[in-house]
């Protein structure tokens, strides 16, 4: 993810481990869970039509978010790559370990050249998440040598304005189109269910109002922040919380100091960069900020540390938002 307003972005990491009980249904389904489903399929990609007439043999796959996705549905057999990986962050002995010898053809933006050069027969990656609106690597020009692209759901606001607000299901539904063109679509939905009962038994605050929440992510002169239509925004109603930048018409973007002092945040959710002093030094920099040591969230010392992955759509989401509920609990 990378900004509009901002060259880029310093993104980062975390695997994913499946719960016992589905890895015991993966086992048990094993190949002819994948022969159950029925090929053709076809998924949605930001309005678009994509259809598969088999699970794709040699995909590529951006980011850590979306390498997360796969990794936890059991796509190394069926990935030829990854891309903006290590040039963003350090790999997690687990994600490693996940990794194994898939190799990583790009460690921040991949080029045409690049991709074209790993013979990928899948794509998967969003507008600022690998891709850029009119740049050379988009689902159009990668269709020309017969690549689909799957396009990350809350990216599309980049190429459609009139989509809706972020929810949840940013994370579900593209979680279960990754499952159904590799043909584990069930597998997926019974992830996504479970996903589903784990913030069902969040505790949930009665007889108060709801937690003003600002995500900080970096920038001095102006914040970089989650908007309207970026996962963030779910993530912080499902934890109790409600995220003053909702009304912000973008995914991912800057606004002025002077408005998130304005509305006085109570809680703040910080991006977590190891490599660049962490929440510690974004801490510091607000306490120090002539408007934002006097607002609550930054006088009480309210805050989650959370890494790159864990904000951004992918299996982390879940258990970032558990992080939150804890400690807006509090």
């Amino acid at each position: 993810m990378t900004s509009e307003t901002a060259s880029v972005l310093h993104p980062r990491k975390r695997s994913s481990r499946w719960p016992l009980w589905l890895a015991a249904m993966a086992l048990s389904t094993g190949a002819a869970g994948v022969q159950a489903q029925t090929f053709p399929v076809t998924v949605d990609s930001c309005g678009e039509k994509l259809t598969f007439a088999a699970p794709p043999k040699t995909a590529l796959i951006h980011d850590i978010n979306m390498t997360d996705m796969a990794f936890s549905l059991g796509l190394q057999k069926n990935m030829v790559g990854v891309s903006g990986i290590t040039g963003w962050y350090k790999m997690s002995p687990e994600f490693k370990q996940a990794l194994g010898n898939i190799r990583e053809i790009a460690p921040k933006q991949p080029t045409m050249e690049n991709i074209l050069a790993a013979n990928p027969d899948f794509f998967f990656a969003g507008w600022n998440y690998g891709m850029k609106v009119g740049g050379d690597v988009t689902p159009s020009t990668l269709q020309k040598y017969r690549i689909p692209t799957l396009v990350l759901s809350e990216s599309c606001i980049h190429v459609d304005k009139f989509r809706p607000r972020a929810s949840m299901d940013l994370l579900y539904g593209d979680y279960v189109k990754l499952g159904t063109i590799f043909g584990k679509e069930a597998i997926a939905k019974a992830q996504v269910a479970e996903w589903k009962q784990r913030l069902v038994r969040l505790p949930k605050a009665s007889g108060k109002e709801v937690t003003r929440m600002f995500l900080f992510d970096s920038g001095e002169d102006k914040p970089f922040t989650a908007g309207k239509f970026a996962i963030p925004t779910a993530m912080m109603e499902a934890a109790g919380g409600r995220n003053i930048m909702d009304d912000v018409e973008t995914s991912w973007g800057t606004v002025s100091w002077e408005a998130v002092a304005a509305r006085n945040p109570e809680f703040l959710v910080l991006l977590d960069y190891q490599n660049d002093g962490g929440a510690d030094k974004l801490l510091q920099f607000l306490q120090k900020h002539p408007l934002m040591q006097h607002t609550d969230a930054v006088k009480n010392k309210r805050f989650v540390a959370l890494r790159y992955e864990e904000l951004t759509p992918g299996p982390a989401n879940i258990g970032a938002i558990e992080k939150m509920a804890k400690a807006v609990a509090r």
